[in-house]
């Protein structure tokens, strides 16, 4: 039973991880986007968990009260009836992922628009300071999603009962696997040339008539659409959206790590990457309370020092990660000579 616990954890967190690593895969390993701010897109689609579904069905089921105040006794009826119409669950659950798409990208759009023609940069700069702007909103505006104590989300997977969490991890990772083949479609169409000749080049780039403003746009609304998914299906997972517990260490900090880890620009890669980190990670749950009297510094420390260790040692020894971007194949002058008789 807890290696079926362990399993399905893993399934759960690799899958969240998965599509978030993936999506910053997208702008910074294929785009040259320095997003620090990943964390930005992630928090918006929890904010439309807790926003959206809820209250569109109190007031579907008639119930009174404001939603944030009588928050446990509104999301117990709307559960209830939840758990008996999987139809209208899974409804819930579909149109909360299109809208979260939806603010996801106009997320990405607002967050790089002003300082996208600037340089990279303050670029940098403007993501990050809007990821921590927006966690500090969740966390002082409360008719948003509770505030700092947070808001208890619809259980669109009621309807399973006590395989509840079976369902849940199943589908967040089913999502996880889908995004993979569409990103991995994406970045080998040539499409993703034009994100590598950005990155590598801009002025080379914008010689051949690429409109760089244009794509680092687009890129990063795709992106942070794909990050506001990971978003909601966490919070639908986990039940609740509580704004504290989205911080730049681990919705920003750890899938820099695990893209890095696995390499950057090859979605095969960001995949190895997250398992291998994800696995290492709970080995370090597990037993860090162990080591707790050998250590001369607190044992909650231990797992970011472990992540920051990692992290320098794969830029000074393994840069290109685990599994190296492949380059894009190039004809040989011969084979462009036979192209241009023929």
């Amino acid at each position: 039973m807890a290696a079926i616990d362990f399993l399905l954890d893993m399934l759960a967190t690799v899958g969240v991880f998965l599509i978030l690593t993936l999506s910053l895969n997208l702008d910074a390993g294929y785009c040259g986007i320095p997003n620090f701010g990943k964390v930005l897109a992630m928090i918006a689609g929890a904010f439309v968990v807790a926003f959206f579904p809820g209250r569109i069905l109190a007031s579907i089921l008639g119930l009174s009260g404001d939603f944030v105040v009588d928050n446990a006794s509104m999301i117990f009826q709307i559960n209830n009836f939840l758990a008996s119409d999987i139809l209208i669950s899974v409804a819930l659950f579909i149109a909360t992922i299109i809208v979260a798409v939806g603010f996801g990208m106009l997320v990405g759009y607002v967050s790089t628009r002003p300082a996208v023609k600037i340089g990279s940069g303050p670029l940098a700069i403007m993501l990050l300071a809007m990821g921590e702007g927006m966690r500090v909103i969740g966390i002082n505006y409360a008719p948003l999603a509770g505030g700092s104590i947070g808001i208890s989300a619809p259980d669109v997977f009621a309807w399973a009962g006590g395989d509840r969490f079976v369902v849940a991890s199943v589908v967040l990772f089913a999502f996880s696997v889908a995004i993979f083949f569409y990103i991995n479609r994406l970045t080998n169409a040539p499409l993703g040339r034009m994100l590598r000749a950005v990155r590598d080049n801009e002025i080379a780039a914008e010689s051949l008539g690429i409109n760089i403003v244009s794509v680092k746009l687009k890129t990063m609304m795709i992106s942070s659409a794909i990050a506001a998914i990971a978003g909601a299906l966490y919070a639908f997972y986990s039940g609740a959206v509580i704004s504290t517990a989205y911080t730049r260490a681990s919705w920003t900090f750890i899938p820099w790590a695990m893209m890095l880890l696995g390499g950057s620009a090859n979605n095969v890669g960001v995949v190895g990457g997250v398992f291998t980190f994800v696995f290492l990670r709970k080995i370090i749950v597990m037993y860090k309370t162990e080591l707790g009297p050998y250590l001369p510094f607190d044992v909650l420390w231990l797992e970011l020092i472990l992540y920051g260790v990692m992290v320098i040692l794969i830029l000074l020894y393994r840069p290109e990660g685990l599994i190296p971007e492949k380059r894009t194949k190039t004809l040989d002058l011969g084979t462009i000579k036979k192209l241009q008789k023929a």
